[in-house]
């Protein structure tokens, strides 16, 4: 026997196999990937008969869990080699010791996962009988509730023969019972009858509702407050009506442990225990499992969240054997983990923040309801929204027996809704009334003291005044309403955006700060008006020991108020959208904690609204105000909730004169909407999905004339106890006029403040011509004609009728990317400017940029007027002509393929066409026309705007690509010297060889590097699969931990090592000659017998002759 050339033993396969068998794959990669070394006797001494068969030289091949028992499957076959036979090698009996364990484990798997399913099938069996029973007893009890439930009923006997056939089964069968029970009761009842009875009532007396007087005694945590006990007999009823309910207590009444501590009534007096699914906001996902464990302890509950490792952790240990009682998880995962949670049969669905399923065509809305379960809940403390479709969706949801066609349920109550509105109320509120459970703090909670809303009327500085006037006058036609309906709301969007930002603070727009250098200074508050005002507050309140919660709907101002915060040294907390979910939690701990110095919190509306408990807060500043005034009392709520022992103060900054006077004017009509529906019942469809452009108009021209005529500082320098009485007095004022406001006057709504002034209605006024606001000066100079602008400007109603002006010419958009002829461009100017002057077009004047004189911008504008002025029509030569340059360039091209057609260049190669063809979405591209649009491409890449930065790229990239492929090819060099390179491949490591990884990981890491390449995307995660199912690496737990994203660093980092030693071996070669060091030459290697016994470094196997 000889030795390898790193000096280990080699192994020999049995030299009674066929040369077929020895020259099989298997062999190869089994003397490659091998994780066993032979021990001297278990090599044959015998030299080989068959030694001319020569080994390839190969990458190495990847190999999972199954390549295992292909080998053995084939040694089996040949017959040679018998499994059974009693001269089975050391190799051979651990082949197959592995082999039946790895057979074992999948019988065994197998047999857990039939348990699995058939303990859910008869779990759905039996919940399918359950549902039944429940809908039985479900329409009993609606019809009794009121008659309106027969309608819906009815549709769906007529529609639903099986649905007809079991109703009328439910109904014999009732009133057999009750013509059993009132027979001839005028004879006397024996004893045996009466006790009969008397068992009989006793039994349904155990099978009756259970009402609570008192705190559960298995609510630990605390003692319920009497309207919480009310809520949780409410959900009591329902249960044992079989009917599914909406708990819509005002927020902070702890719909969270009425709740609660229902499923621990389900647990401790009905023995169902679970299972139960609780859908929940991310951000309140946390506090759920805490209420959980605090309210009743007992609960084996578990959170489906965090990575898609984590999540297949709870699915298989948790979900699948059915080992939880509650699961907590988020809108996202139940997208995310849909088929898993699916094949469960959940005992109650409970949804948190109902309003996320109102809409029936959203994604979360048709996977919730694909759930099968046998009870539902909905949870809200906001009032639904006043929209038949959407109640439609919340009732479908709850009961889709019933409620199962939306045109049926719009029909029949628009129907009548014209007729008598009240009547549509009162019905509305009898379909409801079982369902629904609505209470508010002041009539429930008596020891919580009312909140106490007071609106801060603030004034426009200097510097917001200048930019207010500089929005209005950018987009003069949007402001005066004179744009059509389908681009003017946009921009008027655009306009309301910029004016709530500029009364914010005018620092919100770039380059209104000044600087650089950029100071916190005392400039940050003075130069808005709200600052000023929150200066003087927050410096009265933290004398008064209060501690205040900030909102802003913008996170860009909470970046200015912390600032201010740090200016003032004031400490602090923060949350917005972009806060980490354990960022959050921490912060509200910090400021919640006894004996916490943080003064300040600061939060964006959207994101600091739900989930979060601040009663530590007795001051709330909405530094600016919702469109939707249900997210602000979210936010009021955070303080003004259960727990609090002071008076609560919620101050809302409005600017005066300006447009948040009408955004609040749309608040406080929308909250009344909201009070008058939910107290009866919900109505028709009454307010606006969205504000209309008209609405946006009047707010943007609302005080705008005052602001920009005005020319004194409009801020407010009052003592700020006088500002907070006198917007106590407004405050007042605003809500007792909505007050008196019902329904219809909602429905038909109009701002006074807007059309009626000194008695006179100016709604049914004639318009008149007048310019709403006027232009600046510079831009007035465009008025030439002084006669013709009076006369537009006087002219009062419509304008004559004007001849139709001639039609535009149709018009190619041309490209750069697509490479059309330039003559194709110059013929379409042309014809362009001749249709321009036809229709006697004037170049507008134009803003003097940057660099340029008002001189110079006049010249051009009339070169391009006097170019429109003398423009001829095409001839027909030229029409022909400019069609047929229109078939030369690459139309079919857009902007996404010639980008793909980049990143491909620079990905692969400029002449990688298959690959790059590979890349175009939806196959859009053949090769060929890749090939085709490349060849124009090199030739006219000068013609494209960013020629030099696209060909810098491209060259980049392919720069890249032959360093990787020279890396790769030294990597494959080094592997293939090797006979068998996870024994014998050696490393040069040097003085930093590091203690983490072994010398064996490494080795791995470089075959499967090699054999999978640097290039590819998914490299890791196959090296990362290839490590978990290695049985050399059974018990090294270290590289099984490993992620891809570690594998990747330590690959990098051998493959310098690996570089190192080339650049070091190519600096020693002298001369022609070449010295391999430590591996096998690759001449010799392709010369080598796979049959032979291994020879000294460098040699040829030796034969025998």
């Amino acid at each position: 026997m000889t030795d390898t050339p790193n000096g280990s033993n080699g192994l020999l396969k049995p030299s009674g196999l066929p040369p077929a068998m020895r020259d099989a794959k298997n062999w190869e990669d089994q003397d490659k990937l091998s994780d066993y070394i032979p021990a001297s006797a278990d090599l044959s001494r015998a030299p080989t008969a068959s030694a001319s068969v020569s080994r390839a030289q190969t990458p190495p091949n990847r190999r999972d869990a199954d390549s295992d028992d292909e080998d053995a499957d084939q040694l089996d076959d040949d017959g040679d080699v018998s499994m059974s036979s009693p001269s089975k090698t050391a190799r051979q009996l651990e082949k197959e010791r592995e082999k039946n364990e790895r057979a074992a484990a999948r019988k065994q798997e197998k047999a857990v996962k039939a348990a699995q399913n058939e303990t859910l099938a008869s779990t759905r069996e039996e919940m399918d009988k359950s549902k039944l029973a429940d809908s039985m007893k479900r329409f009993s009890y609606l019809l009794g509730q009121t008659e309106l439930f027969q309608h819906f009923i009815d549709i769906k006997k007529e529609r639903d023969e099986e649905f007809a056939r079991m109703l009328q089964e439910s109904q014999q069968a009732s009133s057999k019972k009750k013509a059993k029970k009132g027979g001839d009761t005028r004879r006397r009842k024996t004893e045996k009858e009466e006790d009969e009875e008397l068992l009989k009532e006793g039994d349904d007396e155990e099978e009756g509702a259970f009402v609570f007087n008192e705190s559960p005694a298995y609510v630990k945590g605390g003692k319920m407050r009497d309207y919480q006990i009310q809520g949780l007999n409410w959900m009591i009823s329902l249960y044992h009506n079989g009917i599914n309910g909406i708990l819509a207590d005002e927020m902070g009444l702890g719909k969270t442990l009425q709740t609660i501590s229902f499923l621990g009534y389900l647990r401790d007096f009905r023995d169902t225990p679970g299972f139960h699914l609780v859908v929940v906001p991310k951000s309140t996902l946390d506090n759920w499992y805490r209420e959980f464990h605090r309210w009743v302890p007992g609960f084996n509950v578990v959170t489906l969240k965090g990575s898609k490792e984590e999540r297949e952790k709870v699915i298989q240990d948790h979900l699948l054997p059915q080992d939880f009682d509650v699961l907590i998880t988020t809108y996202e995962m139940c997208l995310r983990e849909k088929s898993a949670l699916k094949k469960l049969s959940w005992e109650y669905i409970v949804i948190d923040e109902a309003h996320r399923i109102k809409n029936v065509d959203s994604m979360l809305s048709q996977i919730v309801r694909a759930f099968n379960s046998r009870s539902r809940l909905l949870i809200t403390g906001t009032p639904l929204q006043n929209n038949l479709m959407e109640l439609w969706s919340l009732l479908n949801f709850l009961l889709p027996d019933v409620f199962s066609n939306s045109e049926d349920f719009e029909s029949w109550f628009k129907g009548k809704g014209d007729e008598n509105q009240d009547q549509v109320v009162q019905q509305l509120h009898k379909v409801l009334r079982p369902f629904l459970l609505r209470r508010v703090k002041a009539d429930v909670e008596k020891s919580l003291l009312p909140k106490k809303e007071i609106n801060i009327f603030v004034g426009l500085t200097e510097m917001q005044r200048k930019w207010y006037k500089s929005i209005l006058e950018k987009d003069i036609d949007a402001v005066n309403g004179g744009v059509g309906k389908k681009e003017g709301k946009t921009r008027l969007l655009n306009i309301v955006m910029q004016l709530r930002k500029c009364c914010n603070h005018p620092y919100l727009f770039d380059g209104a700060e000044p600087g650089p250098p950029f100071t916190t200074d005392e400039h940050l508050v003075d130069n808005s008006g709200k600052m000023v005002i929150l200066d003087r507050l927050l410096h009265k309140m933290k004398q008064k020991g209060s501690r205040v919660l900030i909102f802003s709907q913008m996170s860009r101002m909470l970046d200015i108020l912390e600032d201010y915060c740090l200016f003032r040294e004031y400490q602090y907390c923060r949350i917005d959208g972009g806060t980490a979910h354990d960022d959050r939690i921490a912060a509200i701990d910090e400021y919640n904690k006894p004996g916490s110095e943080k003064f300040v919190f600061l939060l964006t509306t959207r994101a600091g609204g739900l989930g979060i408990n601040l009663t530590t807060a007795d001051i709330v500043v909405l530094f600016d105000s919702d469109w939707n005034p249900q997210a602000d009392l979210q936010a009021m709520d955070r303080a003004h909730r259960i727990g609090q022992t002071k008076q609560v103060y919620v101050f809302r900054f409005v600017t005066e004169h300006a447009i948040e006077e009408r955004i609040l004017d749309r608040a406080a009509q929308k909250l009344r909407l909201d009070q008058l529906v939910i107290q009866q019942g919900r109505a028709q469809q009454a307010a606006k999905a969205a504000q209309s452009k008209d609405d946006l108009v009047d707010m943007i021209q609302h005080g705008a004339e005052k602001i920009i005529s005005n020319k004194e500082d409009m801020s407010i320098n009052d003592d700020i106890d006088d500002i907070i009485s006198r917007g106590e007095e407004r405050t007042q004022a605003i809500q007792a006029k909505y007050q008196g406001l019902n329904l219809d006057d909602l429905n038909n709504f109009k701002s006074d403040t807007v059309y009626n002034w000194e008695g006179n209605d100016f709604s049914e006024r004639k318009p008149i011509g007048q310019l709403w606001i006027e232009p600046s000066k510079r831009e007035r100079k465009a008025n030439y004609s002084i006669d013709n602008y009076y006369r537009d400007a006087m002219r009062v109603g419509p304008k004559p009728a004007q001849p139709k002006a001639p039609r535009a010419p149709k018009q190619i958009n041309i490209n750069d990317f697509q490479f059309y002829p330039a003559r194709l461009a110059e013929l379409q100017e042309r014809e362009t400017a001749a249709y321009q002057r036809s229709i006697g077009y004037r170049v507008p004047a134009k803003e003097v940029s940057e660099g340029q004189t008002a001189e110079q911008v006049e010249e051009e504008r009339k070169r391009e007027q006097e170019f429109i002025d003398t423009a001829e029509a095409l001839t027909e030569e030229e029409v022909e002509e400019k069609e047929q340059l229109a078939q030369e360039g690459f139309g079919n091209w857009n902007r996404r393929e010639f980008q793909i057609f980049v990143r491909g260049c620079e990905r692969y190669g400029r002449k990688a066409f298959a690959l790059i063809t590979a890349d175009m979405p939806d196959a859009s591209k053949t090769e060929k026309e890749v090939r085709e649009y490349s060849k124009v491409f090199w030739d006219r890449i000068d013609e494209l705007a960013d020629s030099s930065k696209l060909v810098a790229r491209i060259e980049e990239g392919e720069s890249k690509l032959a360093k990787q492929q020279h890396q790769e090819a030294v990597l494959k060099r080094k592997v293939h010297s090797y006979r068998q390179p996870l024994l014998q491949l050696k490393l040069h490591y040097g003085q930093n060889k590091g203690k983490s990884y072994s010398e064996e990981e490494d080795r791995f890491l470089l075959v499967k590097l090699a054999e999978y390449g640097l290039g590819e995307g998914d490299t890791y995660d196959k090296i990362k699969k290839d490590v978990m199912g290695w049985s050399g690496f059974r018990f090294d737990w270290f590289i099984k931990s490993r992620t891809p994203q570690e594998l990747a660093r330590r690959c990098n980092t051998l493959m310098l090592l690996v570089l190192k030693e080339v650049e070091e071996e190519e600096s020693k070669v002298s001369g022609a000659g070449k010295k391999r060091k430590g591996g096998v030459d690759a001449g010799s290697v392709a010369g080598s017998s796979r049959a032979g016994t291994p020879t000294v470094a460098g040699g040829a196997s030796k034969k025998k002759k």
